[in-house]
């Protein structure tokens, strides 16, 4: 049986180096877009531990929910704000597990994934040149000597928005928390503070591996009906169960059901749930 732990995992997933950049079929992105567009397979990087006998690894669903748009890759001139996301893995005999990422970009040090990056920028320009370009003896048609000779600089600036000698490039990686129950402003604060650890000039007062050891390991889950407070890389962090008389743990704030659907789409969905209709919410 479980022992009764914070969390079960902790989890990196991002770009594999020495598999290199390979289309995600699964994200539905069609060739015609910009490679910087395009998304890219992601992978398992790393787990701690290795496995626990009471809730097996799932790689493929863990994986796919962590990142389920893939790769994204994006130079110094996009936004690259921290995204925070949760899922939840059910089984075939109805159990949960619940997951929270945290997604982040980092440089990309790879001279080979660069290298590819700008590969593919060469090749989708060639392609737009060979459908777009008028034909040689149509001379009316061009409004300048650029035009005609297929370099004009609206099409560079749209499509040659990645040089491998002019921009940096980053790739999405992202930091996930396995857990047994949904614990979701808890692990948000974990992941944050990791990521800031790693991404302060100044290191944290303890070596990273002994936060997420101690979140693993040390932190355990607390009582029905009762607080637990531990400790975060640069402040405490504090959760609450409620007890078995009380309604079940919902840590995830309302606020953002009313921003995202509406005030009269959630009235209609509270409508739908108490005639006991069929409810299907189709998203990206």
């Amino acid at each position: 049986s479980a022992p009764g732990r914070f969390a079960d995992y902790f989890v990196i997933c991002g770009l594999d180096t020495e598999t290199g950049l390979e289309p995600d079929e699964l994200s539905g992105e069609n060739f015609e877009q910009t490679p910087l567009r395009r998304t890219f397979k992601s992978k398992v990087l790393a787990r701690y531990p290795e496995n626990v006998e009471w809730n097996p690894f799932d790689q493929d669903a863990v994986g796919m929910l962590c990142m389920p748009k893939g790769l994204a890759f994006k130079t110094q001139a996009d936004s690259r704000e921290p995204q925070f996301h949760s899922f939840i893995i059910t089984r075939e005999d109805g159990s949960r597990t619940f997951g929270f990422s945290l997604t982040f970009f980092e440089e990309v040090t790879s001279k080979q994934i660069c290298s590819a990056m700008q590969t593919l920028y060469h090749m989708h320009n060639a392609e737009y040149d060979i459908l777009h370009t008028p034909p040689t003896n149509d001379k009316d048609s061009c409004s300048s000597a650029g035009d005609c000779n297929g370099t004009s600089v609206s099409k560079l600036q749209r499509f040659n928005s990645y040089d491998i000698s002019r921009d940096t490039l980053y790739v999405s990686k992202c930091i996930c928390l396995i857990t047994p129950m949904s614990f979701m402003k808890a692990c948000k604060k974990v992941l944050e503070q990791l990521h800031q650890a790693v991404t302060s000039p100044q290191p944290p007062p303890l070596p990273l591996e002994s936060y997420i050891y101690n979140i693993l390991y040390e932190v355990p889950l607390p009582p029905a009906g009762r607080s637990l407070k531990f400790s975060g890389v640069y402040g405490p962090i504090v959760c609450q169960r409620p007890s078995t008389s009380e309604l079940p743990l919902f840590d995830f704030p309302v606020k953002e059901v009313f921003e995202l659907l509406g005030v009269e789409n959630v009235v209609q969905l509270f409508t739908c749930a108490l005639l006991e209709f069929q409810i299907l919410l189709y998203s990206q």
